[in-house]
């Protein structure tokens, strides 16, 4: 028998997503462009990944500059200061140094005081989940009552320049929840979390001497580093897994997939968003895809797929949205969450 929602049992405070702040690049590349350099075609990619432009990021913005903008939006979007922000988590897979922490750089270039953070790396994409549920848990705390997680990545960055695979999938941009405590009821719900790790290898980033055509030395912007992705055992994975993992989960959750509002899945590939959609016997007008119009960008794709479905109508105070990110590990991970109106939280704006 299913177990009662968490929505149901807790009598203590929630946790809800207050606001999501986001930032794109503002270099678009399209289809064209990449096919200059690329084995490529525009009907080619709309076909297969249903994209049909991207931004990247410019030489001189790293994973922390669109880090720093999206945290700055959404704070203005709740008209408060970047020092009422009491703990920074930053999920990057694509980090500017090895040390320190990028979170750290986030905060430097947004003018924070000295504020605890930290990074948390679960494979890039899924970053819109697991690093979600770990603000979550700071927030539960008691003692991070507002906490901003930022989910920013430069993937273009680590390009191999003769790899099709990913030069044409993915985009560089970032997001940021506000998290804050709710009433009872209110905000984020169940949690689950898996990791197949029998999958490492299908996307990978790993410092590698490669050679071009003609022999010379291939360089990313991160230098020998690479971006490597099997696409056929992410399809396979994502269609062949997904699915089943998400009626496991709503149904332990004591719920139904009609009781779903809103699908807020990982932009991977527009087919792959519409066939996880379509294998759950639910209708597309349920979800939305904006991977036409900036690509695959990794950890910050949820986020920025709720700020649409907010700002367009789509998902309403007091509706139910469900999470889905899956990426590097192969790491995987949903959440429900009641959309919270601003009457919801315990700290009221003024």
């Amino acid at each position: 028998m299913a177990r009662h929602s968490l929505y149901e049992t807790k009598s203590r405070p929630g946790v809800g997503i207050r606001a999501i702040g986001r930032y794109l690049p503002e270099r678009v590349v399209t289809n064209a462009e990449l096919a200059r350099t690329l084995p490529t075609n525009d009907d080619w990619i709309r076909e297969r990944i249903g994209i049909e432009e991207r931004r990247f990021s410019a030489p001189d913005e790293w994973s922390s500059d669109l880090g720093a903008k999206a945290l700055a939006d959404a704070c203005h979007q709740m008209n408060i200061n970047v020092r009422d922000v009491d703990l920074v988590i930053c999920s990057t897979y694509t980090p500017d140094h090895m040390l320190p922490n990028t979170a750290a750089a986030i905060m430097h270039k947004a003018g924070m005081p000295p504020t605890p953070g930290f990074d948390v790396n679960s494979g890039g994409c899924p970053g819109a989940v697991f690093a979600l549920d770990v603000g979550a848990k700071y927030v539960s705390s008691g003692d991070y009552p507002r906490v901003a997680v930022v989910l920013t990545d430069v993937g273009s960055k680590l390009f191999d320049p003769e790899d099709r695979t990913v030069g044409v999938i993915f985009g560089d941009a970032a997001a940021c929840y506000i998290l804050e405590p709710t009433l009872p009821g209110k905000g984020l719900g169940d949690v689950l979390l898996r990791s197949d790790p029998d999958h490492y290898s299908s996307v990978y980033a790993a410092r590698e001497q490669r050679t071009d055509r003609n022999g010379l030395p291939k360089k990313s912007a991160f230098g020998d580093n690479f971006t490597t992705m099997r696409g056929n055992d992410i399809k396979e994975f994502v269609l062949g897994v997904i699915p089943d993992f998400i009626r496991e989960f709503v149904l332990k959750a004591g719920l139904e997939l009609d009781d779903i509002n809103f699908f807020a899945l990982h932009q991977a590939n527009r087919n792959l968003v519409h066939g996880i959609v379509d294998a759950l016997g639910q209708p597309r007008d349920k979800t939305l895809t904006n991977i036409e119009r900036i690509g695959n960008t990794s950890g910050a794709s949820v986020p920025l797929v709720l700020r649409e479905a907010v700002d367009s109508g789509r998902l309403h105070a007091g509706q139910l949205a469900l999470l889905t990110a899956f990426g590097g590990g192969l790491n995987y991970g949903a959440a429900l969450v009641r959309w919270c109106g601003p009457e919801d939280f315990v700290i009221q704006e003024t």
